[in-house]
């Protein structure tokens, strides 16, 4: 037989297209072409696959003239995935190896000079692309954990070298198909939110941004635990479902990031603040996720605010409404989900101490301006909660009384997301027309309350914030709809959006 085909998988984000090696042995010049819209890393293969053949023990036909085609063309191929399905193509397709053996099986994996199998990322995907087709896979035994994340209904061949799999297909010396030995468990608990002292209000700001799933910002002089607060907020969510955890996990398998010691937790990505627009949101030639993407489900912590870029910080309006991110380059276009919520942390001031009893501010007026300017109103309406976090007074640092623990507030928040889920999302994502049939004010409460927003100026979009956050203070309450106590406590975690603008 001088034709074979093997069946493989490309990457392309979050997706795993099928990818089917063609190798054919024709008489001619000896050589070997490689055609299917290879990159780099690609290309190299044919010296790693022959170096690999010959190492492992098998004959590499250097007197045929081989063609290689990766289908379908116009698909790009990266990275070392392909280096096992060429090597079976050509043992295949120069008689070493039965073409009937290959049937059903889907295989990837980097192969070294001496034939053993190193891992390659993006395998979740592909398992579960592979487990969508009713296939079998072959990965190497570095891959094998995260190839059976897919569910024990694939199975997974795990193998350390070229020689095992063709063993495997020559039924000389089968593999045991892989299987987790336990369900995955994160390695360390989130912070315990018990360990905050005071800061009452931040608090309860971070429990209703938890309940409701809103974004939230803290404005404070240096020291006052703003840091502290938002990584103790993954502690409070509710964990994640098995479904949430694959969609978390496949996009730090395509990171070529593990997943063991932190499964089934909320992620929690804090970038520096020199981070650049691609970084956060994901880009570059070949569209990689960026810290959106891997805050997926979890959390993004942007500390230091008006640190960031001005540009950088724009570029998260959209995904903080479609909670997806669209990536469209020339050749290359592709969706990385960035469902997260957004908790920023920043400054009064360039020195910080504006407002601090603890020490004097040194900054102008034009100073404060121009910092707290570099905060847009479009993204300050995208805020849900601005809370103050207020220098604590000695006496209150010193207490040996602590707060509630993140269990019991957790407790709280997920009765209140039930509350949400059945009205069929939560609040920060219910739409105009349900989010009005949801709080059903009276005439007098709509009354009052166009007054006041009229006071405060602020916009369509942070009206209706105002009404996600007042039912959600109702919902954590278990009142069937918000009252006028809601609504001000809600206006009330929209007073440093007023100041921010006046400034």
């Amino acid at each position: 037989m001088t034709l074979a085909i093997v069946n493989t998988r490309a990457g392309v984000g979050l997706d795993a297209p099928a990818v089917h090696v063609e190798v054919h042995l024709a008489n001619g010049l000896p050589g070997l072409t490689l055609v299917g819209l290879p990159e780099a890393a690609v290309k190299e293969s044919r010296e790693r696959v022959r170096s690999a053949l010959v190492n492992a023990g098998f004959d590499f036909p250097n007197t045929r003239r081989i063609t290689l085609n990766l289908a379908p063309a116009d698909l790009p191929k990266e990275g070392g995935r392909f280096d096992l399905p060429i090597a079976l193509g050509i043992l295949a397709a120069s008689g070493q190896l039965p073409v009937e053996a290959l049937a059903g099986i889907e295989c990837a994996g980097e192969l070294a000079l001496d034939g053993k199998l190193r891992a390659v990322s993006g395998i979740l995907p592909f398992a579960l692309a592979t487990k969508a087709a009713k296939g079998t896979l072959i990965v190497p035994r570095a891959c094998a954990d995260e190839a059976a994340l897919a569910g024990e209904s694939l199975t997974v061949l795990p193998a350390d070298t070229l020689w095992e799999v063709v063993a495997h297909l020559l039924d000389q010396q089968r593999i045991t198909p892989h299987r987790l030995p336990a369900p995955p468990q994160a390695r360390q608990p989130p912070a315990d939110l018990a360990d905050v002292r005071g800061q009452h209000q931040a608090r309860r700001a971070l429990e209703v941004a938890a309940a409701g799933g809103h974004n939230l910002l803290l404005a404070g002089p240096p020291g006052t635990g703003k840091t502290m607060l938002a990584s103790r907020l993954p502690g409070i969510l509710p964990p994640l479902s098995d479904d949430e955890a694959l969609e978390v996990a496949a996009v730090r398998s395509v990171c070529g990031l593990g997943f063991e010691e932190d499964w089934g937790q909320r992620p929690f990505r804090q970038p520096h603040h020199s981070a650049s627009a691609a970084a956060l949101v994901g880009g570059g030639s070949k569209p990689r996720p960026g810290e959106i993407s891997l805050a997926h489900r979890g959390v993004l912590f942007l500390d230091e605010l008006p640190e960031f870029s001005r540009h950088v910080l724009e570029v998260l309006r959209q995904p903080l409404e479609t909670h997806e991110i669209h990536l469209s380059r020339a050749n290359h276009e592709r969706r990385y989900p960035a469902q997260f919520q957004l908790v920023a942390a920043m400054n009064p001031c360039p020195c910080g101490h504006l407002g601090d009893p603890r020490s004097r501010c040194q900054c102008t007026a034009n100073q404060i301006q121009r910092y707290q300017a570099r905060l847009s109103g479009p993204l300050l309406d995208r805020i849900d909660l601005q809370v103050e976090v207020p220098a604590l007074p000695p006496e209150q640092l010193t207490a040996q009384t602590q707060g509630e623990s993140s269990s019991t507030v957790r407790q709280r928040v997920m009765a209140a997301r039930k509350r949400q889920l059945a009205r069929g999302a939560l609040n920060s994502q219910l739409g105009g027309k349900a989010l009005e049939a949801a709080c059903d004010l009276s005439d007098d409460e709509r009354t009052w309350l166009a007054g006041v927003l009229e006071k405060l100026k602020l916009s369509a979009r942070a009206y209706h914030r105002v009404l996600r956050v007042a039912l959600t203070l109702a919902d954590l309450e278990g009142a069937s709809k918000p009252t006028k106590p809601h609504l001000i406590e809600a206006i009330g975690y929209r007073q440093l959006d007023r100041l921010l603008k006046s400034a």
